[in-house]
């Protein structure tokens, strides 16, 4: 694992951006070979799509040749709906940059059927050879995707009931009112995750201490999903100080010194 450690958000964000711009255009992608990602829609990533958008309108890079899948979408929500993660991740991102319509794959928070919509979002994911690049948040509890403490390590995209921590944390996206927030939500699980050929999680602020904590230096344990990032060949967490603030000293010396000796800082 890779803990890259940067003094702020908007470091983080900027790290983040950079790294995505330069994975799609080691890809060199094109329409039969499209490099392929997997984007959340909470508000971690906004700096780093804000980033991105920049870079597209200053012609740096294009996605036309990338396809995106998203990880999560309550149950019940109309895609227009402010509040749905489709909605988030149009008006923040896709409606800002060249993306094919075609290439854009979302969960479907009304489907009729979710164990049919499930099955065949994995077959999709499949279809591309899997996920290039997955990049996510991380609840306070460690949560990826919506997968809360006690998910099953060999998840897969299924519909998953939303603990009380989760109500509460996302109540401020429905005007602090945790009775408004929907109880259920359809989620990639964390074997999906973990079959992306790289990962990467951005965390910020001092209450994702205990996550970055958990992930780092904890052991693997369904009770902190994150953790299993141990197990990934390439998994990184970009964060900042105040995420580091449960970090024994020299856990953050030791990765602080390793970024230094592999880019020459």
């Amino acid at each position: 694992m890779r803990l890259i450690i940067n003094s702020d958000y908007d470091k983080c964000s900027r790290w983040a951006a950079d790294y995505v711009a330069y994975k799609i255009k080691a890809a060199r992608p094109t329409k039969e070979k499209p490099f392929v990602m997997a984007i959340p829609a909470g508000s971690s990533p906004l700096g780093m799509f804000k980033l991105l958008i920049e870079m597209f309108k200053k012609g740096k890079i294009s996605f036309q040749n990338v396809v995106f899948f998203n990880m999560v979408e309550y149950v019940g929500l109309p895609n227009n709906d402010i509040k749905s993660f489709h909605y988030a991740l149009w008006e923040n991102f896709f409606q800002h940059i060249d993306a094919r319509q075609q290439n854009i794959h979302l969960l479907n928070g009304q489907a009729k059927d979710f164990a049919k919509e499930c099955k065949n979002y994995e077959k999709l994911i499949r279809s591309y050879g899997g996920i290039d690049l997955l990049i996510g948040g991380v609840g306070e509890d460690g949560h990826i995707a919506l997968n809360e403490p006690g998910s099953s390590l060999v998840s897969r995209t299924r519909l998953k009931a939303l603990n009380r921590n989760t109500l509460r944390a996302n109540a401020r996206f429905f005007n602090d009112d945790v009775n408004q927030v929907p109880k259920t939500a359809v989620t990639i699980g964390i074997a999906t995750i973990m079959d992306a050929k790289e990962v990467m999680i951005i965390a910020s602020g001092d209450k994702k201490a205990e996550a970055v904590h958990c992930a780092v230096e904890g052991s693997v344990n369904h009770m902190c999903p994150i953790s299993i990032l141990q197990m990934h060949e390439h998994a990184m967490i970009v964060c900042d100080e105040d995420a580091t603030s449960k970090l024994k000293a020299d856990t953050v010396r030791y990765f602080n010194d390793n970024e230094e000796t592999k880019f020459g800082k």
